[in-house]
């Protein structure tokens, strides 16, 4: 970011059930779009973006204080942690050892287990256009061996593009695959369903899973399946097919394997387009990552409603969620999540915003 780029703005955001004080952050750009993190959770809890017109309205779905994030959030917004997606039966074997993890997802540990990064109190540092939010991850928590600090950088610049990068580094030998779990709704938060938003994902090949969500084993074409978005389409055209893997999940909750990038790695590539025909906001997803998640809101029921009110329905929202494949602690074919001391993990993701240059052009 540049160095005169403002500081984000803190404010008072609630204390947590045992009395800590939890900020929320404020990140401004002069293509009108806004963010604000909190440090509970190191939550996305607003992402305000212009659309054709220049009306800002949030695009993430969100809870309206700190109890409602405590006692039932389906991590809305939250960086995830030690490990993104499910490791079967919470157990793996690193070096020869076996861990066992607490498991919390069908006799499986999702996204961390119980009390993961999600649940945890980040250190923020302000920067100039950006938050550093710091979280430093004792051994054996939640199973995982290995001290591990993690630093996730948000950011923000002058054509609204939102940047996540996260590093982490351990003491000991462990697995990690961080992510980022904001759900989207590009017509404004609380609108509505999803799915007549237009979805393009850069992928050939996609992981079937169990109905636990666990990887069948390989990958599997997306190629005359409802799995395939190499070209954009609406995503509820082919929700409804009588495809198993879509009635057991109740939509789609899948792992799909990003195209392999023609340059450097390090460098984020197009992983996903997602697009509302009534606002004309789009959003270009950018990652470093080999994965992407893609979940329709398939076990939203109304139950939750925004800090707005609005209640958030089945397929009120879509995660895209750029990330290490499932289980691959216990997949040795997949891309390893293995981070040994000495090694940085590095990862990074961009949401691009391109309508606001097209409206800017007088598009």
């Amino acid at each position: 970011m540049p160095p005169n780029a403002p500081l984000p703005i803190a404010e008072p955001f609630g204390t947590t059930s045992d009395g800590r004080p939890v900020e929320l952050w404020r990140l401004a750009s002069a293509s009108g779009v806004s963010a604000q993190i909190l440090t509970y959770g190191g939550i996305l809890h607003d992402l305000r973006v212009p659309d054709q017109a220049g009306r800002a309205e949030t695009v993430v779905l969100a809870l309206p204080d700190v109890a409602s994030y405590e006692e039932r959030s389906p991590f809305y917004g939250a960086l995830i942690g030690r490990y993104a997606n499910r490791i079967a039966g919470g157990r793996f074997t690193l070096d020869g050892r076996q861990h066992q993890l607490p498991v919390n997802d069908r006799g499986n540990t999702l996204h961390g287990g119980p009390e993961g990064f999600h649940r945890r109190l980040w250190r923020a540092e302000p920067r100039p256009g950006a938050l550093r939010l710091t979280l430093d991850s004792p051994d054996g928590d939640m199973g995982f061996p290995g001290a591990v600090t993690v630093r996730a950088t948000y950011a923000l610049d002058a054509d609204g593009t939102l940047t996540l990068d996260v590093e982490a580094l351990t003491d000991r030998p462990t697995v990690i695959a961080p992510t980022q779990h904001a759900y989207f709704d590009l017509a404004g938060a609380g609108n509505g369903s999803v799915l007549g938003h237009t979805l393009r994902i850069d992928a050939d090949h996609y992981l079937p899973v169990t109905p636990e969500g666990i990887p069948l084993g390989p990958e599997r074409e997306v190629a005359g399946t409802p799995f395939d978005f190499t070209t954009a389409r609406p995503m509820g055209m082919r929700i409804e097919a009588s495809d198993p893997q879509l009635t057991d999940a109740g939509g789609y909750d899948h792992c799909f394997v990003l195209r392999r990038p023609a340059g450097d790695p390090g460098t984020p590539r197009t992983a996903a387009v997602l697009h509302d025909p009534d606002s004309g906001r789009t959003l270009e997803l950018r990652t470093t990552e080999p994965g992407l998640q893609l979940y329709t809101g398939n076990k939203l029921d109304g139950t939750l409603a925004g800090p707005n009110g609005r209640r958030h329905e089945r397929f009120g929202g879509v995660c895209l969620e750029t990330q290490h494949l499932p289980d691959s602690p216990n997949r040795p074919e997949y891309p390893t999540t293995v981070l040994r001391p000495g090694e940085v993990l590095r990862t990074r993701t961009e949401w691009h915003f391109p309508h606001l240059s097209r409206t800017g052009e007088g598009a």
